[in-house]
């Protein structure tokens, strides 16, 4: 995860921008938010930062909508660990 990234898009786009912004890239392959990785960690990095600027549009400063993110990767994460 490039946080520099997420970070960047996050606070320049509105989330239905960014919705936008993954849609062109599914469509056509290109879009105006993020341009220099492979199309599959450009529809990764955009839709964190969706995550991140919902919930900086609900009144979270920025660094708590990162840390926010991460717990809720985290937690997703633990769901595919395997009970040893």
């Amino acid at each position: 995860m490039d946080i520099k990234h997420i970070r960047e898009i996050a606070k320049k786009y509105a989330p239905e921008q960014i919705e936008g912004c993954i849609t062109q890239q599914i469509e056509i392959g290109k879009n105006i938010c993020l341009t220099d990785e492979t199309s599959e960690k450009i529809i990764n990095e955009l839709s964190k930062a969706e995550v991140v600027r919902e919930l900086m549009d609900q009144g979270m400063d920025l660094a708590d909508a990162l840390r926010e993110l991460a717990r809720r990767i985290r937690l997703v994460q633990s769901g595919f660990k395997k009970d040893t």
